[in-house]
């Protein structure tokens, strides 16, 4: 008798379609610094099968296949539209790309050196049950989550559901999830973003009106949380983080409660 399927088909529904008519450069863009977030807390280490889950349509594998960060990349996705545009990229690293239901990973105990979770966590209704599956096909994994846990929360909750964001964070709270699952933290990093991509968002997105005071008020405002970052403390940069991201490994040793 299979399993039920603990994603509510609504949501499945939602992802289907979701990358037919997707915005390429805006993803494109946002995709080039998760991956350079992925390559810096990796650093120093050397992977060659490396799966990444909830993939989407290949944004962040098409980064790291440029910069041959692994001889075999994997992928598997929820929403069929970002299947066929991942395969359509016909990436030289790419091995193979899956459609999956969200939670079990179609791949054996130990199946690959690295999984990388990228934007994924704050989406999914049940965090530990997809954690543990990380833990149970790789030895390492890579996660990285927005910084949506600040000042004003309670008032953007209509803002986060619209991206669905069901789920917010801070890098504590996230540490204190992997700790409480068996997971190490090895290695992390706190990113700010960066001018070109809000002055896409700006421009672009929110289509308003270009002017040489808005780019420089831009470029002014990132300068000085730059600067400020170097000043302060690694909690203090946490608090102006956009992102956080952790590289973990999976230790033997199963959570204890009680």
């Amino acid at each position: 008798m299979s399993e039920q399927n603990p994603v509510n088909s609504s949501v499945i529904n939602a992802y289907d379609n979701f990358y037919e008519n997707h915005d390429e450069a805006w993803r494109m863009l946002g995709a080039k610094y998760k991956a350079q977030n992925i390559a810096d807390v990796c650093k120093g280490k050397q992977f060659v099968k490396v799966l990444e889950v909830g993939a989407g349509d290949g944004s962040i594998l098409y980064y790291l296949d440029q910069w041959n960060f692994a001889s075999e990349l994997y992928a598997i996705e929820i929403s069929e539209s970002g299947v066929e545009h991942l395969k359509s990229r016909n990436l030289k690293s790419v091995k193979e790309v899956q459609i999956f239901d969200g939670y079990h990973i179609p791949y054996e105990d130990q199946a690959f050196d690295l999984v990388i979770l990228a934007h994924v966590l704050e989406h999914v209704e049940y965090e530990r049950m997809l954690l543990r599956e990380l833990k149970r096909v790789a030895k390492f994994q890579v996660i990285e989550v927005p910084r949506d846990y600040r000042f004003g929360v309670d008032q953007r909750i209509k803002h986060f559901l619209a991206y669905g964001h069901i789920n917010v964070y801070t890098p504590s709270s996230l540490r204190y999830l992997l700790r409480s699952e068996g997971f190490e933290v090895l290695a992390d990093k706190t990113s700010m973003i960066e001018p070109e991509v809000t002055r896409f968002n700006t421009f672009i997105n929110q289509r308003k009106h270009k002017s040489f005071v808005t780019n420089v008020k831009i470029e002014v405002e990132f300068r000085l949380k730059k600067i400020l970052n170097q000043l302060v403390g690694k909690k203090l940069q946490e608090k102006l983080a956009s992102a956080y991201t952790v590289l973990c490994s999976s230790t033997d040793k199963n959570p204890k409660i009680f």
